[in-house]
């Protein structure tokens, strides 16, 4: 069996651990069988009613489960150079969880992310996949949320509304104006004398947007002086910038908050030198 549905199997059989009883979020479905029967065991105390007999049991089946779920390592499908990966990664290191890495070779056999048995996992082929918590998610910045949302520490975005909108207008700013431009997917529609220049200029023109508004919004990171999904997109793309020989020196604030970032051990151990499938020359 290929290693992608393997593991996927793994954890779509544990999901389906899950009592009949439960929705997606662990709480007890309403019960569809007639309630107010007496039922119990003759000699053994006071019975019980059928409702309250079937909330004990879905009480143990809801810890059984979480503690089931709980146990299974989550699984990172990743290619080492992969921007959207690579912020997947930094968000799953600084929430200190412990995965297992499924390399996903972007460009040999013509892409590993087209084969029948990822897609079943990722309909648009493409990394990164994250199996946790009996969940198959894609789409990074979705990923980065619902890991905020279920191990808030420490928090990637703001909690004041007017704060948060701001971090996800860099955030989104790299993830939707600037990195799918620049993407594989879409430098291989392009003359091979023609994708670095289309890069270049692909950055060169977002960054100058981002540019201006970390100069408004940037202290020590790029909101302030916390950590936020804004920096977890940021330094993929200076990364991404420098392959394509970008002038950085054009985009001052944006160095110099990424060089902190590096500095930090979240980031360096997301970075793709550091990844199982990264080559030789290039760690």
């Amino acid at each position: 069996m290929p290693l992608f549905l393997f593991f996927h199997s793994v954890h779509v059989f544990l999901s389906s651990l899950r009592p009949l009883e439960l929705n997606i979020l662990g709480n007890p479905r309403p019960s569809r069988l007639p309630h107010g029967h007496e039922v119990g065991v003759v000699g053994h105390g006071p019975m019980k009613t059928s409702r309250a007999l079937r909330a004990d049991t879905l009480t143990s089946a809801v810890h059984v489960w979480k503690f089931t779920m709980a146990a299974v390592k989550p699984v990172l499908y990743s290619y080492y150079r992969s921007s959207c990966a690579w912020r997947v990664r930094i968000a799953l290191a600084l929430k200190g969880i412990d995965y297992e890495y499924v390399p996903v070779h972007l460009v040999k056999d013509g892409g590993q992310q087209h084969k029948e048995d990822y897609k079943t996992m990722n309909p648009m082929a493409q990394v990164p996949t994250l199996l946790i918590d009996g969940l198959t998610l894609t789409q990074s910045i979705a990923i980065i949320e619902y890991l905020d949302e279920t191990r808030p520490s420490p928090p990637l975005l703001p909690s004041d509304p007017k704060d948060k909108v701001k971090v996800r207008m860099i955030a989104e700013t790299i993830a939707s104006g600037i990195q799918p431009l620049q993407n594989l997917a879409v430098l291989l529609q392009l003359d091979e004398d023609k994708r670095p220049a289309w890069g270049n200029r692909c950055i060169d023109t977002g960054f100058q947007a981002v540019e201006a508004m970390l100069s408004q919004t940037a202290e020590k990171y790029s909101y302030g002086n916390s950590l936020t999904v804004a920096d977890l997109c940021l330094v993929p793309q200076v990364y991404n910038a420098n392959r394509f020989k970008v002038d950085m020196s054009k985009f001052p604030t944006i160095s110099r908050v990424h060089d902190e970032l590096a500095k930090l051990e979240a980031f360096k151990k997301a970075h793709p030198s550091q990844q199982p499938d990264c080559p030789d020359d290039q760690k």
